[in-house]
């Protein structure tokens, strides 16, 4: 049975801590003390918050500041160094002095600068080895975890809290934390974020044992530019997967690439086709962009898993449904065939109904009551026995003359709730698409951008589904 929160794991007092030490500058800007003390109390987190900084600052948002770590009342649970990267040390040693064993190192200037920074960075992970303490970073934008409100941001993204949900996402950039997505305006909602940097120590593998025993989590991205231990990565990514659908993002895949990966983090790109390989072992689900490490989880995290590879598919359009057979076919998919008694209904509706694409296109001008028969066309389609998962396209016209049939026929869907669909929306006004996206995935079903990604995760999730069976 998965436990409420991991036990025994490095990452648990950067996640859960009832305290946190701030050390850094605390002059108001989009950066820096002030910022992450500001970030934490809008987000609501409860414990306790520790400013430090040996300058002329008494107070920052109503709480004391300390000179240093030692002076601070308890041991905190974990500190974060926004600090230059040559005191950075020194720091270090007075936080093990004051019993602080965690740090969130959002300092740069380290392996990812040059030579002399890449000697600092070795000289920090062994003092850190020494002291007993255990690193994020350097070089990184930090952590979140939306369930506890430990939101300590060192960028200002203009907001503080954003929806808890079962996604959990850890990448070597800062560009997955709060400052650089739009978090708060997500229709579906996340849990844990973590941005590993340089990951001179903790990396992503300690994330991925913490939140495999995690029940806050469901669903799991991960973003990699490099894999230090390859062995490990394997063992842990194949025990991960057979709980939980574990999607992986690898950037640096052609030369010019893997030389930006080692001047972004100041490490070495593994080969793509053994990383590849790799993915295929473990029962990974690899993605293709980066784009894809915040689409692809919110459908596991609200969709159930296909029990087969046949998809059915509704359509205003003949064209975008050959496309979605070509994509399907990339993907493990094949066309539904309706069984006799879906066929038969569908025909009686409207002549050229009966067979997958089910084109309601020429249909449209000569029925009266769309929303008497849209809902039925929907649930006659994804009921049916010969169908696994479904493809939804809609038409979103510029008077929002069918949002509400569209509404209505995704609400009977609802009651169905044992097969997954994904849904992509077009037409000519951009407010009617996003409105009518917006009400959507406020009833659980995730729309996306483009068909080719709807097919995508379609294909993704059977494929999770086939190979865990396969794996158990």
């Amino acid at each position: 049975m998965l436990q409420s929160k991991p036990r025994n794991n490095h990452l648990n007092p950067f996640f859960e801590p009832e305290s946190v030490a701030v050390i850094g500058s605390f002059k108001e800007g989009v950066f820096g003390g002030y910022v992450v003390v500001k970030s934490l109390l809008e987000a609501g987190y409860k414990g306790e918050i520790y400013p430090v900084n040996p300058g002329s600052y008494r107070e920052v948002l109503g709480l004391k500041v300390y000179p240093s770590p030692k002076e601070i009342p308890t041991s905190a649970d974990v500190a974060l160094l926004m600090i230059n990267a040559r005191h950075v040390p020194g720091v270090m040693e007075a936080c093990a002095d004051a019993g602080i064993k965690s740090i969130i190192l959002v300092a740069d200037g380290f392996a990812e600068r040059d030579a002399e920074g890449a000697r600092l960075q070795n000289e920090v992970v062994h003092l850190a080895k020494s002291l007993g303490i255990r690193i994020i970073g350097p070089n990184t934008a930090g952590i979140a975890n939306a369930m506890n409100g430990f939101n300590p941001c060192p960028y200002d993204a203009g907001y503080y809290r954003f929806k808890k949900g079962t996604v959990a996402i850890c990448s070597q950039t800062g560009m997955i934390n709060p400052q650089a997505y739009p978090y708060r305006d997500l229709r579906y909602g996340i849990g844990k974020i973590c941005d590993f940097g340089n990951k001179c120590d903790l990396d992503e593998c300690d994330f991925l044992e913490y939140v495999e025993n995690d029940s806050d989590t469901q669903v799991i991205s991960v973003h990699v530019e490099t894999v230090r231990d390859g062995k490990r990565f394997l063992e842990v990514c194949k025990k991960v997967a057979l709980k939980k659908p574990l999607m992986i993002l690898k950037l640096g895949v052609t030369e010019a690439g893997a030389r930006a990966s080692a001047s972004h983090t100041g490490s070495l790109a593994i080969d793509d086709e053994i990383f590849d390989a790799a993915c295929r072992q473990t029962g990974a689900l690899r993605l293709d962009q980066f784009s894809e490490l915040f689409d692809m989880p919110r459908f596991f995290a609200s969709q159930p898993l296909p029990r087969g590879n046949r998809f059915g598919m509704v359509s205003y359009t003949g064209a975008v449904g050959v496309a979605a057979l070509d994509e399907g076919a990339r993907h493990g998919l094949v066309r539904a065939r309706l069984s006799k008694e879906s066929s038969r209904m569908l025909e009686d509706m409207f002549s050229g109904l009966g067979h997958v694409p089910v084109d309601i296109g020429p249909m449209i001008p000569s029925v009266k009551d769309f929303s008497a028969v849209y809902a039925k066309i929907l649930t006659a389609v994804l009921n049916d026995e010969n169908v696994d998962c479904l493809f939804n396209v809609i038409w979103a016209d510029a008077k929002g003359r069918n949002t509400k049939a569209y509404v209505e026929g995704y609400e009977a869907l609802g009651e169905n709730g044992h097969k997954p669909v994904a849904t992509w929306v077009y037409g000519p006004s951009v407010t009617m698409v996003r409105d009518l996206t917006k009400q959507l995935e406020s009833r659980g079903f995730p729309v996306f951008a483009e068909p080719e990604r709807c097919i995508k995760a379609l294909g993704l999730a059977y494929r999770y589904a086939k190979g865990r069976s396969e794996r158990m």
